[in-house]
Order: structure tokens, then C-alpha cells, then sequence
């Protein structure tokens, strides 16, 4: 896919599958590694929407080769509905090396156990 102007190469999708909801109000952060240090640097931390979606992760400027890794404070998220979890966090590591495609990655998510995948 082309890249397009005025929309994140990147997105994401966090869904509650225990109760069948989106999980909106979900607290993010996007990292980048760098190579050289061997340390991750934080390039964006948001929220997600009322969808459950953080739609501008990052700029298609910034967008480039390399390992990123985007964290999940589910933690947090089950515990402002009053649920304890088992995962505090989830940390999705991905390597990009054509920036010029966009990438979605959804999250699946319950108390006790999360799923994700590459999505289109």
C-alpha cells in the first residue's frame, strides 16, 4: 500500500474480548530501538479513542527502517473498570523495513491472556 498523506503509517486496535467491547481509553507508548545504544527511545505516547484506536501513532516522516515496539498499559485499563489482570502490560516488538507500507497491529485482549497479528 502507497503511502498516504495525512494519516499514520502505523494505527492500532485494541479490542476487550471478554466483553466484547473496544477498549477506549486504553494509555499507549510507540519505541524505537536504537541500534547503535541498544536502548529504546519513546517516540509517541497516546490514548485510545472510544473505537479503541490510536490513529496518529506516528508521522510517515518519522516512520523509518527498524525495530519499534509499542506498549499497552492494559494493567491500568482493567483496572479503571475495577478488574484486576494478569499481563500489567503488553509490549508488542516488530521489526519495519519498508516504510513506505502501512502497518496495523490490533490487539486482542482479556483479563488473562492477549493475541496480535499483523493487520492490513
Amino acid at each position: 500500500m502507497a503511502a498516504a498523506s495525512g494519516s499514520s503509517p502505523l494505527t492500532t486496535h485494541v479490542l476487550n474480548t471478554a466483553d466484547g467491547v473496544p477498549a477506549a481509553r486504553m494509555a499507549l507508548s510507540l519505541h524505537r530501538l536504537d541500534s547503535k545504544l541498544m536502548i529504546w527511545n519513546m517516540l509517541s505516547v497516546g490514548t485510545t479513542n472510544e473505537d479503541g484506536r490510536c490513529p496518529e501513532l506516528i508521522s510517515w516522516q518519522t516512520f523509518t527502517p527498524g525495530m519499534y515496539k509499542l506498549r499497552f498499559e492494559t494493567g491500568s485499563y482493567w483496572e479503571s473498570l475495577g478488574q484486576t489482570c494478569f499481563h500489567p502490560y503488553v509490549e508488542v516488538v516488530f521489526t519495519i523495513s519498508n516504510p513506505v507500507q502501512k502497518f496495523h497491529l490490533p490487539l486482542l485482549m482479556s483479563r488473562f491472556s492477549y493475541s496480535t497479528y499483523r493487520g492490513s
